[in-house]
């Protein structure tokens, strides 16, 4: 007879639950609040984001497919190929995702450049986690130039009916400084040793064409549903697709990582809608440039830069300044923006967290007035 498979033990349980600690923070401060603040279904069904969770499914089910098909190993050894140095081949890759997240969001830029970055680490000495690190940081400061280039500035691109390169232009001051600090710190960050080979583990050869070539175009197809907010049809539809025709790449989705944010969307939802922090923010003069930034950036590494933008959004003026805020608020802690917790999550590097957090809080207390500056002097 077949043996059973061992149940999980107390440890290997405890070690599970200590991996998806974010998870389970979130659950439980959702679930808290739920309990101590009930509200109609209908909130909850707001504050989970539906359209949201549903562009993220789409996007981890045709990234699947393309890494199963072993296209990202193929690009990562003509990539690596043609590299002189570990800096050119890092700055090359940061550039990349910087200029990716203007016009595809800094979501869909980091599940097509990290999986990338991951195998060219596997075949070369790379360092993986320091490139994952400032590929969330490119995401952020590329991202804010543009009105597409994640959440909150659609969100509030559309709140401000300006034209879209009038909202670029208006963005550009403050873009500008985040994207030469990014650049300048990958300079200084990455080693300036040549790039190693490692032969045994180059496999460059394309499994299956089909599914590359079917991924790919899934993914296309997923990022001009959320485009023309059809997010859960498309999701849908790659969801029956790929049950049909390539089951064993939905089996392997970190489908862990929707249930965080859904359990991060319920929860920071709820929290900011607590009278509470409503009269706290009552309290503030909003009107003022330097408070509304100091409170965006605030709010964002409390309850992360989307919540912060729906939360003061109507409490302002200037949706402008509030972008430049919230988009400042990406860096310093992970919460700042879900870019940051999507990067560590697709990456799983050991000691991922607090190398980000070693290096985003110090980046933040940089740029922050350095922004501020250029948005008031040259916007």
């Amino acid at each position: 007879m077949p043996s059973r498979p061992n149940p999980p033990t107390t440890a290997t349980l405890r070690q599970r639950l200590a991996d998806e600690w974010l998870l389970c923070l979130f659950a439980v401060l959702a679930i808290a609040l739920a309990i101590f603040d009930p509200q109609p279904a209908g909130r909850y069904r707001h504050w989970l984001q539906l359209p949201t969770l549903a562009g993220l499914t789409g996007l981890l089910i045709a990234i699947q497919g393309i890494r199963d098909s072993g296209l990202v190993q193929h690009a990562a050894v003509a990539v690596v190929a043609r590299a002189h140095s570990l800096r050119s081949l890092g700055l090359l890759l940061v550039v990349a995702t910087a200029l990716l997240s203007m016009g595809l969001t800094n979501d869909v830029s980091l599940f097509l450049i990290v999986p990338l970055t991951l195998a060219i680490g596997s075949v070369s000495n790379l360092p993986v986690l320091r490139m994952v690190v400032l590929e969330a940081l490119a995401v952020n400061a590329g991202s804010t130039l543009s009105p597409i280039g994640n959440p909150q500035n659609l969100l509030l691109w559309q709140h401000s009916k300006l034209p879209f390169l009038h909202f670029a232009a208006a963005m550009l001051p403050a873009a500008m400084v985040m994207l030469v600090l990014v650049a300048g710190f990958a300079w200084l960050w990455l080693p300036r040793e040549r790039v190693a080979l490692n032969p045994q583990r180059i496999d460059g050869a394309v499994t299956s064409t089909r599914l590359g070539t079917w991924s790919m175009a899934a993914l296309l197809g997923m990022v001009l549903a959320m485009e023309y907010g059809q997010a859960p049809l498309g999701a849908g539809l790659l969801l029956l697709s790929y049950a049909l025709l390539a089951r064993p790449s939905l089996l392997r989705i970190d489908w862990l990582l929707l249930a965080t944010f859904a359990a991060i969307f319920v929860g920071l939802g709820h929290f900011s809608s607590l009278p509470l922090v409503q009269q706290a923010l009552d309290r503030l003069d909003l009107d003022h440039p330097l408070t509304l930034y100091a409170s965006g950036i605030v709010a964002a590494q409390l309850i992360s830069n989307v919540p912060a933008t729906v939360l003061l959004l109507e409490r302002t003026t200037d949706p402008i300044a509030l972008a430049v805020a919230v988009n400042v608020g990406g860096f310093g802690v992970a919460i700042g923006s879900l870019a940051n917790l999507i990067a560590l999550r697709l990456a799983k590097q050991p000691q991922g967290l607090r190398l980000l957090h070693r290096v985003s809080i110090p980046f933040l207390l940089v740029c922050a007035p350095l922004a501020y500056l250029a948005w008031r002097w040259l916007g």
